[in-house]
């Protein structure tokens, strides 16, 4: 009998119960996920929709816009609306004072300007454009408006001529020539 217990006892050994549970996977390894620091709040998008906005005004919304602008608090921001509005203003000298509102801007040196420091800067080079074109288109009225006093000149030259042409008495008929 006890060869027959040491020979149970050995095939036991030799094979797995199968009331043995198995051996539990590892754990998967902890991933720590590093999240970019939280982007800072938008403060051009705002300001792009304001754009939008103001190009849809008509000339009266824009200086009542400009007026309630100059109400509020000098920052940045305002210079820059303010900028804004004046550029799709038609007065004269306000595409000048607009550059200059957006200039100051791009040049600060306040913490507070340096997220609209970009936005500034492109469009204030969009202001010194527009105001090369203006004065090119100025340049082309003036020279237009010369070249027409001279086509007038002239037409006024030619009409005199036609009339002292026209009291000019009628040239004899060419006769027959006589040969000696």
């Amino acid at each position: 009998m006890l060869l027959a217990c040491l020979m149970l006892a050995a095939c036991t050994l030799n094979s797995p119960l199968p009331d043995d549970p198995a051996p539990a996977p590892a754990p998967p390894p902890v991933v720590q996920v590093v999240m970019p620091p939280a982007a800072p709040p938008d403060e051009i998008g705002p300001l792009l929709s304001y754009h939008q906005a103001l190009r849809r005004m008509s000339q009266g919304e824009l200086v009542k816009e400009l007026s309630g602008l100059g109400l509020q608090q000098r920052s940045p921001r305002v210079a820059l609306q303010m900028g804004m509005a004046l550029m799709l203003t038609r007065g004269g000298g306000d595409l000048a004072r607009a550059q200059t509102l957006l200039d100051s801007v791009a040049t600060s040196a306040e913490v507070e300007a340096a997220p609209f420091r970009p936005l500034a800067q492109l469009l204030s080079a969009n202001c010194a454009e527009m105001r090369r074109w203006y004065d090119h288109a100025d340049k082309l009225a003036v020279q237009q408006k010369e070249s027409q006093r001279r086509i007038d000149q002239l037409n006024d030259m030619l009409e005199g001529l036609k009339a002292i042409e026209r009291t000019l008495p009628a040239r004899p008929a060419p006769g027959p020539q006589v040969t000696k």
